[in-house]
């Protein structure tokens, strides 16, 4: 945050406030771009790069750290929102979102993966065929476990959910595991863990997913959070987390920058889990929907995309970008799943029933003592 000297002067301050003036002027000459993104998810100098292509638009950029406190959020105006795939579902249902104008974007047309226009987004098959009508992948990523090898033992070439998740269950571990502060990856991981879908509608199953996070909170103490958790594993002070496959790579580059080369991190897939894409989309109160096309279009441009990706460390969907990466990110399965690993995983299902019901279980378990 910038500090700003107070004057010491009428004088001074008089013209400092003239000077403010002319400035706000010559801005609010441009067009605000109002985007909304996850906390940490953007190269630091893209917003800058982007105003510089595009000088009629002021980007005012705002943050949030998960779909669920992002939700309340969208009664505020925004031109581009960036939700996880199963939100854009839900978004799509309320008439949230609007329809995307694909002649206005040619880099996407060029640049995105073909396999996702035939990935599945919903249980709803219409619903899914209609998600890339209003929603561009930005990046993605698989859930998995990140854990320190000189304090957690996995057997090697293990994807047993049960062995994998065993980790942030076992009390041998207390005080030393993180968990994402997300109902859906929370609930998720509790499922995957049980055996069951992590779009589980089973009463049963659930109320047995819940009473395990329950025990979890009472018992081993975790930490919740999101970008937290990055620097509590980072600098030792927790053994395993719950990690998007993005968060690997940038917990991995801050133990270089910290030097801790007593931490050996891994990230281990379990089969069953989620792969999560979040997705550029226009919100139905936008007001700026020309500077909305022109913003996901310039985020296609394959230097604009590897930059995001190698910044932000999660995969992206521009194939140009991505044969630009080193070869050992991209050759990476925990990274870029082959066709066979993406059929062993799920993605997260929405529908009224299980927002309610997920969100229920969620506000229960972080109610409990």
């Amino acid at each position: 945050m910038k500090n700003i000297r107070k004057a010491i002067s009428i004088l001074s301050t008089a013209a400092l406030m003239t000077v403010s003036m002319l400035g706000a002027t010559a801005c609010d000459s441009r067009q605000e771009l109002i985007i909304y993104n996850w906390g940490e998810y953007i190269a630091e100098d893209t917003i800058a790069k982007f105003e510089a292509a595009y000088p009629q638009y002021k980007v005012i950029y705002r943050t949030f750290e998960t779909n669920e406190t992002m939700y309340p959020n969208l009664d505020n105006t925004y031109d581009v929102i960036i939700p996880s795939e199963y939100m854009v579902c839900r978004l799509i249902n309320e008439q949230r979102i609007q329809p995307l104008d694909w002649s206005m974007l040619p880099n996407v047309t060029a640049n995105m993966d073909p396999m996702f226009n035939d990935l599945t987004y919903s249980q709803d098959q219409s619903l899914s065929d209609e998600v890339l009508d209003y929603a561009v992948p930005y990046l993605y990523c698989t859930v998995g476990l990140v854990y320190d090898a000189n304090k957690i033992e996995l057997p090697e070439g293990t994807t047993d959910p049960s062995v994998i998740w065993d980790v942030v269950f076992d009390e041998a571990n207390s005080g030393n595991i993180g968990m994402y502060d997300s109902m859906r990856e929370s609930i998720g991981v509790a499922l995957n863990y049980l055996g069951y879908s992590i779009n589980s509608m089973d009463e049963n199953e659930l109320a047995e997913a819940m009473q395990l996070l329950i025990d979890q909170k009472a018992n081993l103490n975790p930490t919740y959070g999101v970008d937290n958790l990055k620097d509590k594993m980072a600098s030792g002070e927790m053994a395993a987390s719950i990690a998007w496959s993005g968060d690997h790579i940038v917990m991995l580059d801050r133990i270089e920058e910290l030097g801790n080369d007593d931490i050996d991190l891994q990230f281990v897939l379990p089969e069953g889990s989620n792969w999560s894409v979040d997705m550029m989309c226009i919100p139905t109160n936008a007001v700026n929907y020309e500077g909305a096309h022109d913003f996901i279009n310039f985020m296609y441009e394959p230097q604009i995309a590897l930059e995001n990706c190698e910044y932000v460390g999660y995969s992206t969907p521009n194939v140009a970008a991505k044969a630009m990466l080193d070869p050992e990110v991209a050759g990476n399965v925990y990274y870029y799943p082959t066709p066979e690993i993406f059929a062993t995983l799920e993605v997260y299902y929405s529908s009224s029933d299980i927002e309610e019901r997920y969100t229920e279980i969620w506000n229960t378990v972080k109610a409990s003592a």
